[in-house]
C-alpha cells in the first residue's frame, strides 16, 4: 500500500527540513535587467550526494567538476547554480571559473570547496561574468531562507527558455515517520534522453548512504529524465543532483522502507520530467509513446526514440494529423528486427477511455479514422505500438515540432 502524499502547492527544495536557499540577480545574460539568475542551495547538515550527468563529449566545466566531487564520495553542503551561461567549451578558464564559484560559496558558508557542487545552464562558449557572480554568491549566502517564497524564487532563477517554474514535493511514511522528497528542474529545449539541457535538484531529509542514494537515483532517472524528448538534442550541461541531509533520522531498514523511498523519488523525477516536456519550446502536444512486444528493451527503446524524434512524425502531431504511416515508417527504419504482419498500432486517450485501433494484421482500420483524428487533436494523447515479438517495453514522453520552435531557435 502506498503512503505517498503529494504536497500542494509545492515550494520546492525548502519543503525539505534542513535545506535553505538564496537567490539573486547577477545580470549574467548582460541584458541590464534584474532577472533572477543565481541560486544557492545550502544544507544545514553535511548531506550524502548522488548525481547523473550528461554523456556529451563536450561536457561543460561544471559537469567535469561535479564528476570529480561525486567520485570523491564525500558529504556535500551546497549547490550553486547559474542560468544564462553554460560555461561550456570555455577551456581551462571555464574550469577555473567553476572552481572559483565553488570556493566563494564555500567561503560564504564556512565549508570546504569540495562540499560545493556547481551547475550552469545557458549559452555555450562564453565566459561567465565572474565579478558579478562572486558578488551574487555573497548576496545569496546572506539571504539564505527556508521561506516558501524563497523556494519558488530558487526554482525561477535556474530557468532559461522555460515559461514556468517546475517544482514538486511529496511526503511518505517510512517506519511510521515522515520523509520528504522535493525537487526543482529547468528544461524546455535541447531535450533528449541523457537529460538534455536540463538541470534538476532533488533533496530529501532521509538518512541514506551515498552508494545507496546513487543506486536509487540511477534507477529513477532511467524511466523519467532519460525517457523524454522535445527536439532530439542532448546538451553539454545535463545534471541531476540528489542530496540527503539525514535530518529526519529515518533510515531504510527493510525492503518495504526502500520501496517507499524509491516510489517517492520516482514520483518526483517523473513529475519534473513531465513538466519539462510539457514546457517544451513552443510545443502544442505531449505524446505518451509506448513501444511494447519487442524482443529486448534496447529494441523497444530504439523504436520509440526513432519515432519520437522523427521530424515528419512530430510535424504531423503539430498539425493534428494522425498520419500513422509516418509512425510505422519510422519504426521500420529503426534498425530493429520484427514481423510487420504482427504489428498492432493504437491511439490512446490521455484520460479515461478505450484504445482506438489504427493498424493490425498488415493493414489500417479505416473505420476508426474519425476517432483517430479526435484523439490527436487533443493537447495530450498516447500511442501504443506493439511489435508482436517479445515482452520488452519502453515508454517515451515526446512532443510535437512547431513553426514556433523553428522561429524561436533560428538565432540566439
Amino acid at each position: 500500500m502506498s503512503h505517498l502524499t503529494p504536497v500542494n502547492p509545492s515550494h520546492g527544495l525548502v519543503d525539505v527540513p534542513g535545506f535553505r536557499v538564496g537567490v539573486t540577480a547577477c545580470d549574467i545574460r548582460n541584458k541590464g535587467n534584474d532577472r533572477l539568475d543565481l541560486t544557492l542551495l545550502a544544507s544545514d547538515r553535511p548531506a550524502a550526494a548522488a548525481a547523473v550527468f550528461t554523456r556529451n563529449r563536450f561536457a561543460a566545466a561544471p559537469v567535469l567538476h561535479g564528476r570529480r566531487l561525486l567520485a570523491g564520495g564525500r558529504p556535500v553542503r551546497a549547490i550553486v547554480a547559474n542560468s544564462g551561461n553554460a560555461n561550456a567549451c570555455t577551456g581551462q578558464e571555464g574550469m577555473a571559473d567553476t572552481e572559483t564559484m565553488a570556493a566563494h560559496t564555500a567561503s560564504a558558508l564556512g565549508c570546504e570547496d569540495h562540499e560545493v557542487f556547481v551547475c550552469s545552464t545557458g549559452r555555450i562558449g562564453e565566459r561567465l561574468p565572474m565579478e558579478r557572480i562572486k558578488a551574487g554568491i555573497a548576496r545569496a549566502a546572506t539571504g539564505l531562507s527556508d521561506a516558501p517564497e524563497a523556494g519558488c524564487k530558487a526554482a525561477d532563477a535556474i530557468l532559461t527558455s522555460d515559461t514556468r517554474r517546475k517544482v514538486v514535493t511529496v511526503r511518505t511514511q517510512i517506519g511510521g515517520r515522515t520523509v520528504t522528497v522535493a525537487g526543482i528542474a529547468k528544461g524546455a529545449g535541447m531535450i533528449q534522453p541523457d537529460m538534455a539541457t536540463m538541470l534538476a535538484f532533488i533533496a530529501t531529509d532521509a538518512s541514506i548512504p551515498a552508494p545507496d542514494l546513487q543506486s536509487f537515483l540511477t534507477t529513477a532517472v532511467g524511466p523519467t529524465f532519460n525517457a523524454v524528448t522535445v527536439d532530439g538534442d542532448t546538451s553539454t550541461n545535463d545534471t541531476v543532483l540528489l542530496l540527503a541531509n539525514h535530518m529526519s533520522g529515518v533510515t531504510l531498514e527493510s525492503a518495504a522502507d526502500r520501496a517507499a523511498f524509491a516510489e517517492a523519488l520516482l514520483h518526483v523525477c517523473d513529475d519534473l520530467a513531465r513538466k519539462i516536456v510539457g514546457d517544451g519550446e513552443k510545443i502544442t502536444k505531449v505524446v505518451d509513446l509506448r513501444v511494447e512486444g519487442a524482443a529486448t528493451q534496447a529494441d523497444a527503446e530504439k523504436v520509440a526514440r526513432t519515432i519520437g524524434n522523427s521530424l515528419l512524425v512530430k510535424s504531423s502531431w503539430f498539425g493534428g494529423d494522425p498520419n500513422w504511416g509516418r509512425l510505422l515508417d519510422a519504426a521500420g527504419y529503426a534498425g530493429v528486427d520484427f514481423d510487420p504482419d504482427r504489428v498492432v498500432l493504437d491511439y490512446l486517450p490521455c484520460e479515461k477511455g478505450d484504445p482506438v485501433p489504427v493498424f493490425a494484421k498488415g493493414q489500417a482500420i479505416h473505420a476508426n479514422k474519425p476517432l483517430w483524428k479526435a484523439l490527436v487533436a487533443a493537447p495530450q494523447f498516447g500511442i501504443r505500438l506493439h511489435l508482436g515479438g517479445g515482452e520488452a517495453t519502453f515508454r517515451l514522453l515526446a512532443s510535437d515540432l512547431t513553426d514556433g520552435y523553428v522561429n524561436f531557435n533560428k538565432s540566439e
